[in-house]
């Protein structure tokens, strides 16, 4: 009897977990779209020369054009929460990049920076972008800077959130890591997502219970072709060699609890290009826009009026 009712337990909870698992991407759907309705985005779609571009887009027409760049493992939603507090004065469109989000993701070719900002300007000539902002976090940082010392013609100004792409006279946790073999920033198992949550955030965002089997998942499905990209941005440091052609006014941002890249590159980044500025932000990590989305609207909203009176 008491095997009976252990096996009964047992069953139902087995049954639980297949439910949540399955409810957690609906879930997801349906609170990530509220998160976008808040915000004053709308996703959209675009087919440019084999890449499917899920886009969110929203803000006035008549205001200041801004494109944001997500990071390694993210996605356009990465600027949702930013994006809240700057809908009502500037025109956003935030984008998955190939190999991330609903974009596509091909074995087959690399995912080089270079690469990236080849692909990032064929969807902007396909939007009818011609002069905007941009800002990149981490991987998105590298490619924002590199695409803003090749297309220099079309930045109005640039902004590097803990930007990679660069050598760091201190390194960072992640690079120890790495040193000794070990990648923190992919995940495979339950237990590793938990790390990298961690790892990357000094508070994280919560999770609700019902939605972690998503994001888990998602993150452990993506982890073999993620190590595949990472080898391939981290084989060179093109906004190193990018930085002195950089001739838009940038800002500087960073966490100083960033474990991922040290933020001693932020010093780095402000001596290599001209006319920048930097900020650095106390008791943040790796993901600023997504930990306090509202100080880091306030301090890029400062930075973008200083830069149109500036113009």
């Amino acid at each position: 009897m008491r095997n009976r009712k252990l096996f009964n337990r047992l069953y139902f909870f087995i049954i639980f977990l297949f439910f949540v698992s399955s409810c957690a991407e609906t879930l997801y759907k349906v609170g990530i779209e509220y998160e976008r309705e808040k915000a004053g985005l709308e996703r959209k779609v675009i087919q440019d020369s084999g890449w499917n571009w899920a886009y969110l887009e929203g803000g006035p027409d008549s205001g200041e054009k801004i494109l944001m760049v997500h990071g390694f493992g993210g996605d356009k939603d990465n600027w949702v929460r930013l994006s809240k507090h700057l809908t009502n004065k500037y025109h956003i469109i935030s984008v998955d990049l190939p190999g991330f989000g609903e974009n596509i993701k091909n074995k087959e070719v690399t995912y080089r920076i270079q690469d990236q900002c080849e692909r990032l300007d064929s969807f902007v000539q396909k939007i009818g972008w011609s002069k905007f902002h941009i800002v990149g976090n981490s991987m998105g940082g590298a490619i924002s800077g590199t695409y803003s010392s090749i297309y220099p013609q079309k930045i109005q100004s640039l902004a590097l959130f803990d930007s990679s792409g660069i050598r760091t006279p201190e390194k960072s946790e992640l690079t120890k890591s790495l040193d000794n073999g070990r990648n923190n920033l992919v995940v495979n198992s339950p237990q590793e997502f938990d790390q990298l949550m961690a790892f990357v955030f000094v508070e994280p965002p919560a999770i609700p219970f019902l939605l972690k089997p998503f994001f888990v998942n998602r993150a452990v499905q993506a982890a073999e072709f993620n190590r595949k990209v990472f080898s391939e941005i981290r084989s060179s440091y093109p906004l190193q060699d990018s930085m002195p052609k950089i001739q838009a006014r940038t800002l500087i941002l960073w966490g100083d609890t960033d474990r991922v890249i040290h933020v001693s590159g932020a010093e780095v980044l402000r001596k290599g290009i001209k006319n920048s500025e930097k900020v650095i932000l106390e008791k943040m990590g790796h993901v600023p826009m997504l930990e306090r989305p509202e100080e880091v609207a306030q301090v890029y909203d400062r930075f973008l009026s200083s830069s149109h009176k500036s113009n």
